[in-house]
């Protein structure tokens, strides 16, 4: 077994040394004049990240905590609502939707393809309809959704728009505002580069007016008893400290660095990991294009199951990626590339990769084929170093 960890998933993902330490700063408390300015100070850069003037609300949880939260205030029994799955998260939705007696309409696609604007439109406007909820990047198979369409099509049939942005946020191009989604939803965990804990959800205007009529129970994730709270800086229950301490830091990281220059590197990390999957010999499940910036997907070889291949690069090399979800478990493995990575987590990636496929009994085309196009790729266009 390596006693030495390499964590290359698409979340939790590795966090920088100056966020860890942080997080490691002497408690303080959540009442104190110094709190309450570091969480109006850590909301204001979040929108930023955003890209939204709309308000901001913050919730200990997970990001499902903050997809839960838009169900529980926007909806209300007998409410109509569109679901569009094509993976593991978009069926998040549905269950989330279910467990508060709602029966949403299905707009599915098979897993690995992109959603389909105009079905989900076409969903929306048969009847009338109170939300259309989407993932945008779905972690399960590597696709991140063209969200502007979606909202584009959308807005004619005057249903609010929620986006699951958990894995998206701050890895890709997400403009809140610009695109007129009403509601985003993350969490600190991911492309935030920051620890497990907090989750967000930005709200517009029109999708306030709803949540004003809404009847579903919700207490502590209440967006009005949390947005009433953080306009004094403060929150409606003990919050996560360290973790908004985190954060802040993580996020000043992001900002001075640039969202678009993020952005770029984040696509470039992908090219190299699916040149580095072809030069295995491997298939990509995920699209093989610069969408795909958030989590690269390969198929297995045949004979090779894909949950064996995790075991053994996590356990004999101290390699962690991750397998497949629901149908495609067994079937595929998944390389994360958001947050604190760069050009050496993704040959290392590749290179354990090949070493535990080989100790399977797949051996590649080529010896070395991954890392070598990989090195390449990131030869030809290196990976920006931070100023």
């Amino acid at each position: 077994m390596s006693s030495k960890r390499y964590l290359i998933t698409p979340g939790p993902t590795p966090i920088p040394p100056v966020v860890a330490a942080a997080a490691a700063t002497p408690m303080q408390h959540h009442r104190s004049p110094e709190f309450r300015a570091l969480l109006l100070e850590t909301l204001d850069r979040l929108k930023q990240v955003f890209a939204t003037e709309n308000d901001l609300v913050l919730f200990t949880g997970s990001g499902t905590a903050a997809m839960e939260s838009s169900v529980a205030n926007l909806l209300s029994p007998g409410d109509r609502v569109v679901v569009a799955s094509a993976g593991n998260f978009g069926q998040r939705w549905v269950k989330l939707v279910r467990a508060y007696g709602i029966e949403p309409v299905l707009v599915e696609q098979p897993w690995g393809e992109r959603l389909d604007a105009a079905r989900i439109a076409g969903a929306a406007s048969e009847a009338e309809t109170a939300a259309v909820v989407v993932t945008h990047s779905e972690t399960s198979t590597g696709v991140v959704h063209d969200v502007e369409a979606i909202a584009a099509a959308v807005a004619p049939t005057g249903a609010i728009l929620v986006v699951d942005a958990v894995s998206s946020l701050g890895g890709v191009e997400l403009a809140t505002d610009a695109w007129g989604v009403d509601v985003v939803v993350s969490g600190s965990q991911k492309a935030l580069m920051s620890p497990p804990g907090l989750a967000f959800a930005s709200v517009s205007e029109r999708a306030w007016g709803r949540a004003g009529r809404s009847t579903l129970p919700r207490y502590y994730l209440d967006w009005r008893l949390a947005a009433d709270s953080q306009v004094k800086g403060d929150t409606a229950f003990t919050p996560a400290v360290s973790i908004v301490v985190a954060l802040r830091t993580a996020l000043d990281l992001i900002l001075a660095r640039g969202p678009a220059s993020v952005w770029e590197h984040n696509r470039l990390l992908a090219r190299a990991t699916r040149a580095g999957v072809k030069g295995l010999g491997l298939e990509l499940f995920s699209p093989d294009d610069d969408s795909a910036a958030m989590v690269t997907a390969l198929l297995m070889p045949d004979g090779i199951d894909g949950q064996e291949c995790y075991t053994v690069l996590r356990d004999r090399h101290g390699i962690v990626l991750a397998g497949g979800h629901g149908p495609l478990r067994g079937r595929i493995m998944r390389i994360g590339h958001m947050g604190y990575m760069n050009e050496f987590d993704i040959v290392t990636a590749l290179a354990g990769l090949e070493m535990a496929l080989g100790e399977l009994g797949h051996t590649p085309p080529v010896p070395g084929g991954g890392v070598a196009a990989a090195t390449a790729l990131f030869a030809a266009q290196p990976v920006p170093v931070d100023g």
